[in-house]
């Protein structure tokens, strides 16, 4: 599976981890001296491959699902100088260990905003009407008649939503909600943000109160120690018993067994997930068993145009890095 194209001096020779779209790859092949060892595939790199590809290498383009630790820095070696992630999360980048050894790092925000806002939205919107259960009924005879109270569900009509991180992602998510007739948007975060909350008259409150208080949670924050697991047995126990819980940012920001446990219990409504812990997640993982859980396969940015514009902002990341240039999307370490 392994690509390389020969020719170009070792100050320009990159690994890249995974066939991405094309127009990303055009612009490392058509880059003067650029030499590209490719692991291509539409599967992850294994770890032992990875440690082999990255071994002499000046640059690193990589995706989320690739952890790049110590041991691979490590394999990289000392010409390593450049990281660049098709991804706007880098919880999987051990950024002590890239800081220390003076790396740069470049990601691609901004440019997915607006395909994993839509995203957010269309789950809010399938799990709090029910779409996939009711998409089932139609094709297993569980359609009989029309009837009053049949496939209900809950509307963002004069309801209070709760944005878990109101950075790109989570305006970008009040900002599609808000024509929806929201009554009221909360959020939390490390600490207030008037400046983004002033647009939908977001109110700064703790996460106690955004759980008790909100109609609709969206979780569209980074994964930090801070919120690993935050989303908990408390958390959810605070909820009102109609509430619909949505994630579209890390997995590991859920406790997956304390949300089973409050879906099970129907101490909450219902949960959409995009993201999981781990990835995939196994099919007969408990919370696929649930008719009020609905589960994507981390689709947030899947559009043609985004994953295509993704690549090639990562491209241009790692080839600014390799000539000592600014980056267009520099993660400030």
């Amino acid at each position: 599976s392994l690509r390389g194209e020969r020719g170009g001096s070792a100050a320009m020779a990159v690994f890249v981890t995974r066939r991405i779209p094309a127009e990303g790859l055009r612009v490392l092949s058509q880059a003067a001296g650029c030499h590209v060892q490719l692991w291509d595939s539409e599967e992850p790199v294994p770890r032992a491959e990875l440690l082999a590809g990255v071994a002499g290498k000046r640059g690193l383009l990589c995706l989320l699902s690739d952890r790049i630790d110590r041991e691979v820095l490590e394999a990289a070696g000392p010409g390593l100088k450049v990281i660049s992630t098709m991804s706007v999360g880098f919880d999987h980048l051990a950024l002590d260990e890239i800081k220390k050894r003076g790396i740069r790092v470049g990601y691609t925000p901004d440019v997915l905003t607006d395909a994993t806002a839509e995203l957010s939205v269309a789950l809010l919107l399938a799990t709090c009407r029910r779409l996939p259960e009711a998409v089932e009924q139609v094709k297993n005879g569980g359609w009989t008649t029309w009837k009053p109270l049949w496939m209900c569900g809950y509307g963002l009509s004069n309801s209070t939503v709760g944005i878990i991180g109101l950075g790109r992602i989570g305006q970008a998510v009040a900002r599609r909600l808000k024509p929806f007739g929201v009554k009221k948007f909360l959020y939390t975060g490390s600490r207030p943000k008037p400046e983004n909350a002033a647009e939908f008259g977001a109110e700064f409150v703790p996460l106690t109160r955004l759980a008790e208080e909100s109609d609709f949670i969206v979780v569209t924050c980074a994964l930090t120690p801070a919120t690993q697991g935050m989303c908990n047995k408390d958390f959810f126990s605070r909820m009102k018993k109609t509430a619909v819980f949505i994630n579209t940012s890390r997995g590991a920001v859920v406790n997956q067994e304390d949300l089973y446990d409050a879906l099970v219990q129907g101490r909450i409504a219902a949960a959409g997930l995009d993201v999981t812990t781990p990835e995939p997640l196994p099919t007969d993982h408990p919370l696929l068993s649930l008719r009020n859980c609905v589960i994507l396969p981390h689709i947030g940015s899947a559009t043609h145009a985004t994953r295509s514009t993704m690549a090639v902002l990562a491209a241009d990341n790692l080839l600014a890095g390799l000539r000592g240039d600014p980056m267009p999307s520099e993660l400030p370490l």
